[in-house]
């Protein structure tokens, strides 16, 4: 197949005259400068038969094919049931199914950054946490579709939401008891599932994420006060002088030691965090004003609560 001619003789594509053996991504030793394996079909750019990347049409005809077995598509895409006939509700419910989806992958990341901490395999934390950065930055970006939403256009629909919320997401409460945001109210509203209340009552009793790295500063030598390591883990984490003390300590120190480059992935995290809060709470601003929110919530009030910041989750080293 020819390529097309915005790309030169010399590119080293696969498949364009003129380029070398040498510079040609995917050809093999040995093949004549004008020849170039796909490394995808494994076709040569000499053939005639089939153009390069064509796709086996046969995987997959009796059965359902390999993408599908691990991606699971057809049920991804069939569990979008709106509630009204107004077209610009499936934005709003694809983009907050979206937002659930990262939320598990953040709250994954979080837990195993826990995990490696407990373990003492702080570069495997920070790891899934500068993972968890780049996630919480599409899970934030998540935002833009509804970003523009007007009033008239949220109340097209908002009556066939119900009682239904955001508030009510138990995983993103999940995340919010990794950061230390905990209380066993929040259990009340997943009684009716009882899965997800397990799931959440075993989250609620568990240190969190920055309980983990206050240990882990503890074993490390570090004068974190007995209080705050022997604390009820169940409760919301309240700020510390000492703790803060500690990461002043730490921080003017070598800013490339393992715990400073733990540090400043837990800040990267909780700028995020606050932004998400921020961003929320726009969003909810423009779309509704100071009505009542939807599920019982405050509305725009309540999300200004939540947006004080990340730092009052434990994550701001206080």
């Amino acid at each position: 197949m020819s390529q097309p001619s915005s790309i030169p003789p010399s590119s080293g594509l696969p498949g364009s005259s003129g380029s070398s053996s040498g510079s040609s991504f995917g050809s093999s030793s040995g093949s004549s400068s004008g020849d170039t394996t796909d490394p995808l079909s494994g076709s040569s750019s000499g053939d005639t038969m089939d153009p390069p990347f064509a796709p086996d049409l046969t995987i997959g005809s009796q059965t359902t094919t390999p993408y599908e077995d691990y991606v699971q598509a057809d049920v991804l895409t069939h569990l979008q049931h709106t509630l009204s006939d107004d077209p610009g509700e499936m934005v709003f419910l694809v983009t907050t199914q979206v937002m659930e989806l990262w939320f598990t992958v953040i709250v994954h990341e979080w837990e195993t950054a826990a995990r490696s901490l407990r373990e003492d395999r702080v570069p495997v934390a920070v790891d899934a946490l500068k993972r968890s950065v780049r996630e919480l930055e599409a899970l934030n970006a998540s935002w833009r579709p509804l970003a523009q939403l007007t009033p008239a256009q949220f109340n097209s629909y908002r009556s066939a939401l119900g009682e239904g919320s955001g508030f009510q997401s138990a995983m993103y409460r999940r995340m919010e008891f990794l950061l230390g945001e905990k209380s066993a109210s929040m259990l009340v509203p997943h009684r009716g599932a009882p899965r997800v209340h397990a799931e959440l009552e075993k989250a609620l009793h568990e240190p969190s994420l920055y309980d983990e790295v206050l240990r882990l500063l503890a074993r490390r030598g570090r004068p974190i006060p007995a209080a705050v390591l022997q604390r009820d883990v169940s409760l919301r984490y309240e700020p510390s002088e000492a703790v803060e003390a500690v990461w002043t300590d730490l921080y003017s120190g070598d800013e490339h030691a393992e715990l400073a480059r733990l540090g400043e992935a837990l800040t990267d995290v909780a700028e995020l965090v606050w932004r998400w809060r921020n961003d929320h709470l726009v969003a909810t601003r423009r779309a509704m004003g100071a009505k009542a929110g939807t599920g019982g919530s405050a509305g725009a009030e309540c999300n200004g609560c939540l947006g004080s910041c990340a730092a009052g989750a434990g994550v701001g080293f206080r």
